[in-house]
């Protein structure tokens, strides 16, 4: 054996398959004389030479055993690569993978990556991903003469990417367009073409009957299609996202009051007796909600805050003012989205830990009205202050449709067209409107309310009273001394 190269004695000559040797020969390592790989290995097989440089001598050293274990194993080595014969068909597996991977589509990503978010998603996040997708969706699908109908498009993308339904069969009303997105989706790669996205754009910006959607809509989407897209860069599917190139549009901000909603104190009062009119024949449906509205009237609650209202978070004293200890929020969602199968999910208060609360001072009349309430009703399931006949959740669509009866009650007709209390949310809009006329400082106004005081300097500062009117009175006064200065 030669001092400078290795071979392993006795091996059979020409018993390998055609195209490899076990004739191989490994020679040492030596220099190249070059400074970027200055280390070389070569070896033979079958007397064809093969070699190999290498930035470090550990890295020589590394592919050097790799070599010497193959031909103490036995292996073959293939003349014309030079390679063990275990390299050679782990290449050409992974050029054959790499050859029949299909580009992952749109529908099918939509899905794995709902299902990676899901578990530490609220049910409304949920909700909002799923709409966000949907709505790119349709431009993600391609189009035929048996096409099915945008609608059916939407609501079969809402179904199929719910986790739990990822082995279910669709209903039956789904079922053509759910075959049609799992047939006729666009690969993800596509979203790079400019058409496909300029597509997808107009979808972030209009609902299905071509009309615009709200600036809010428009950026909820945006923000789901964007957290999507950069989960599709990660995992390669993407080189880039496409939203970071594109010029974002303006969208008209829905994010300021609207004093058209706001009802005065007469008016207050007015609605919340016109809903104990409410369904008088029908197990007194409106007298259950009364309370209900009053809570975002006078405390300034959300509907979803509340709902979860319970017993033990009220402090209701025979006189003077109460309490009430915010600690859980139900948004209503959907039974696909949340985890108990339940319309309503169960969550910390907005904005908060999970476990903090928020107390809230509420006046004397409030007080008032929930002793009434909870001496006629008493409370539901799980001691909650507000419920339904059978003890159960209020629906949004209970207090909703009561709300829009009590309007036609309590409203005079052109009233009732108008924006004013359109929504039980606009309730709370009074309330807070109303401690801010009070003086009440902005900072515990938020802290009432549950918002930071930059939001409620944002949203309400057009709806104090008396701004114009001192802005008209230091201009006068500057006109009056720019006067007496001439």
């Amino acid at each position: 054996m030669s001092a400078t190269d290795e071979t392993l004695a006795g091996r059979p000559k020409g018993s390998a398959r055609s195209g490899f040797s076990l004739d191989i020969r490994l020679w040492k390592i030596t220099a190249t004389g070059r400074k970027s790989r200055p280390y070389r290995l070569r070896w033979v097989v079958a007397g064809q030479v093969h070699g190999d440089t290498f930035a470090t001598s550990a890295l020589a050293d590394s592919r050097r055993s790799e070599l010497w274990l193959a031909m103490k194993r036995g292996e073959a080595f293939e003349v014309e690569s030079g390679l063990p014969e275990s390299e050679v068909r782990a290449a050409a597996q992974a050029a054959e993978e790499a050859a029949v991977k299909a580009p992952l589509r749109w529908f099918e990503f939509c899905r794995k990556y709902v299902a990676g978010r899901w578990r530490t998603s609220a049910a409304k996040s949920r909700e909002s991903m799923a709409d966000g997708l949907a709505a790119v969706g349709l431009a993600m699908v391609q189009r035929g003469e048996s096409a099915p109908e945008d609608a059916a498009l939407r609501l079969a993308f809402r179904w199929g990417i719910v986790p739990a339904n990822a082995r279910e069969e669709p209903p039956e009303e789904l079922k053509a367009a759910h075959d049609w997105l799992m047939t006729m989706d666009r690969p993800v790669v596509a979203l790079a073409d400019a058409t496909v996205f300029e597509d997808v754009q107009y979808r972030l910006s209009y609902r299905l009957d071509g009309t615009r959607a709200a600036g809010e809509t428009y950026k909820r989407r945006r923000r789901s299609l964007n957290t999507a897209l950069e989960h599709a860069v990660d995992i390669g599917e993407l080189p880039e996202n496409p939203l970071q190139r594109a010029r974002r549009k303006r969208v008209g901000s829905v994010d300021v009051v609207d004093r058209r909603v706001l009802v005065n104190a007469v008016q207050g009062r007015q609605l919340l007796t016109a809903v104990s009119y409410v369904g008088s024949w029908d197990r007194n449906r409106g007298r259950r909600l009364v309370a209900f509205y009053a809570v975002l009237y006078y405390a300034g609650l959300r509907p979803a805050e509340a709902v979860g209202l319970r017993l033990s978070d009220c402090h209701l004293p025979e006189t003077g003012w109460g309490s009430l200890t915010l600690r859980e929020t139900r948004p209503v969602s959907g039974k696909q989205w949340t985890d108990s199968g339940e319309r309503h999910d169960r969550r910390g208060l907005k904005a908060r830990e999970a476990a903090t609360d928020r107390p809230v001072p509420i006046p004397p009349v409030l007080v008032a009205i929930l002793r009434a309430h909870l001496n006629e009703f008493g409370t539901a399931k799980e001691g909650r202050v507000f419920g339904n006949e059978r003890g159960g959740v209020v629906g949004s669509s209970t207090y909703w449709r009561a709300w829009e009866e009590a309007r036609r009650y309590a409203l005079p007709p052109d009233r009732v067209e108008s924006p004013l209390a359109g929504r039980p949310y606009d309730l709370r809009h009074a309330c807070i409107t109303r401690w801010l006329n009070a003086s009440v400082p902005i900072a515990e106004v938020a802290r009432r309310v549950g918002n930071s005081p930059e939001v409620i300097h944002r949203r309400y500062h057009g709806c104090i009273d008396g701004h114009e009117e001192a802005a008209n009175a230091k201009i006068t006064k500057a006109l009056e001394e720019e006067g007496d200065a001439m």
